[in-house]
């Protein structure tokens, strides 16, 4: 059986359950089916600190940050590692996010492009911010972990 988090909010849109959905499951279906389902990992394998940035915490904040790096992410075949920077004032925020390669073959990130990064409940949800349109999900490590493939037994 689908843990109880994930049939609330990401198995009716993932499976595509003809039932009703409260409003919030709704926008959380939304995201994770405009991502993609291959396009989603967890937030420990995807995004970690920068040494350029002015605080040590992990933290990743919504809002809009700039792509300062693309490179091949050290040690991890088929992912692509983008380095971010708030582009709010302040304090310098940044940090990286290594995704799979596939997540970005429907539409590339360029250097110097604006990615929106969204604050969900199952994680962080990271869009072009021109149209709003996610392209990668990093998933809380406890979310992550319920979308894993079990056995079923009949």
């Amino acid at each position: 059986m689908i843990s109880s988090r994930l049939s609330r909010v990401l198995g009716p849109g993932l499976l595509a359950a003809a039932c009703a959905l409260p409003a919030h499951a709704d926008s959380v279906a939304s995201s994770a089916s405009s991502a993609g389902s291959a396009s989603s990992a967890s937030v420990s394998d995807s995004i970690g600190g920068s040494s350029n940035s002015s605080s040590g915490d992990r933290r990743v904040a919504g809002g809009q940050y700039r792509v300062i790096d693309i490179a091949q992410a050290p040690g991890k075949a088929g992912k692509t590692r983008l380095t971010l920077r708030a582009v709010a004032e302040g304090p310098v925020r940044e940090f990286f996010l290594d995704l799979p390669e596939r997540a970005l073959t429907e539409r590339a990130v360029a250097k110097g492009a604006v990615v929106q990064v969204n604050e969900r409940a199952y994680g962080y949800e990271f869009a072009h911010a021109d149209t709003q349109r996610p392209f990668f999900l990093a998933l809380h490590d406890d979310w992550y972990r319920e979308l894993a493939s079990r056995p079923v037994t009949i």
